[in-house]
């Protein structure tokens, strides 16, 4: 069985920025990613999604983001950023290896895969959200999808859509689809957008600030093509209701994701509301895994390339210490 001093499990933003600091560290690992080729979730991406930010606030740890012709960088130059950092820093990527669970002994953490078992002293977990999106169980007559679903307008033309969701991602599919089918936009509130000059970088200065944090300012980040589409008029919602979506072709839930964490079940570390307790990354009934970049709930913003550098810097120290 092969062993190394820390298992990451996700080759993401997140994976690659603990291999950074792992690299410093002079710690051995390895990290296990699913996928087929680098960019973790940025490749499944909807072809018109772009950062909130511009390259030089979206970087990971060690390496800028090369800047973007044009604004804010497309998914595409994310994964482009992201397949030269892992050759940049020589990231000791295995895929695609799929692991189905972490289990433990007393003297170390077992992480198995399609492709065999790994042993390891500390295991750092970073699969995301991506792959474990929500979907309401309703029973509609028309067709379902999700935001990871959704890749253009084209195959929606001529058609009744409905979009569901108030945040960033409803929004933001919402505009895109205005104008090329009947859209309807279903919100549970009135939509509430961040002041236009707000991008990822000042989310990033006040989600991480001791007092405070984005919710009071609003829910949607106005990048041009949203901020486009709402001064046009073509961004109007209405509220949530059961009709409109019976009528619709389509509908398109922009509802949000879960933590992806089945691998972890073996340990039986789950609370009452989904959740593993953590302290800063690491998992109170688990002390070697640590868990990063699913959110604030493991760190300031870390679930954005410019936020995941601090707790991962952070986990990484406390793995060294350990």
């Amino acid at each position: 069985m092969p062993r190394s001093d820390v298992v990451v499990i996700g080759g993401g933003q997140a994976g690659l920025a603990a291999a950074y600091y792992l690299r410093r560290a002079g710690i051995d690992h390895v990290v296990l990613d699913a996928q087929l080729t680098p960019g973790g979730a940025w490749p499944h991406g909807w072809d018109s999604l772009r950062l909130f930010s511009p390259a030089r606030h979206s970087s990971l740890p060690g390496w800028p983001m090369p800047p973007f012709r044009d604004g804010c960088p497309t998914a595409q130059h994310v994964v482009d950023y992201l397949a030269a950092y892992e050759k940049r820093y020589d990231v000791p990527v295995r895929r695609p290896v799929r692991v189905t669970s972490v289990s433990r002994t007393e003297r170390e953490l077992l992480v198995h895969t399609d492709v065999g078992d790994w042993s390891a002293r500390h295991v750092i977990s970073a699969t995301g959200t991506w792959w474990r999106p929500f979907r309401p169980r309703l029973d509609l007559p028309g067709r379902r999808l999700h935001t990871v679903d959704y890749r253009g307008p084209a195959e929606f033309a001529g058609q009744r859509v409905a979009v569901v969701g108030g945040g960033n991602s409803g929004a933001q599919i919402a505009a895109d689809l205005a104008g090329h089918v009947e859209l309807t936009w279903l919100t549970r509130r009135p939509p509430r957008y961040l002041p236009d000059e707000i991008d990822g970088k000042a989310l990033f200065d006040i989600a991480t600030r001791q007092v405070g944090g984005v919710g009071a300012l609003g829910d949607i980040v106005a990048v041009p093509p949203v901020r486009q589409a709402r001064d046009r008029g073509l961004l109007v919602a209405q509220p949530f209701n059961d009709e409109a979506l019976s009528q619709a072709d389509a509908v398109i839930w922009c509802t949000g994701f879960r933590p992806a964490l089945g691998h972890l079940a073996p340990l039986h570390l789950r609370a009452s509301n989904g959740l593993i307790p953590t302290t800063g990354t690491q998992a109170i009934g688990e002390p070697r895994l640590h868990l990063l970049g699913y959110g604030d709930w493991t760190g300031p913003a870390s679930a954005t390339l410019i936020g995941v550098g601090p707790t991962a810097r952070a986990a990484v120290a406390q793995i060294a210490n350990a």
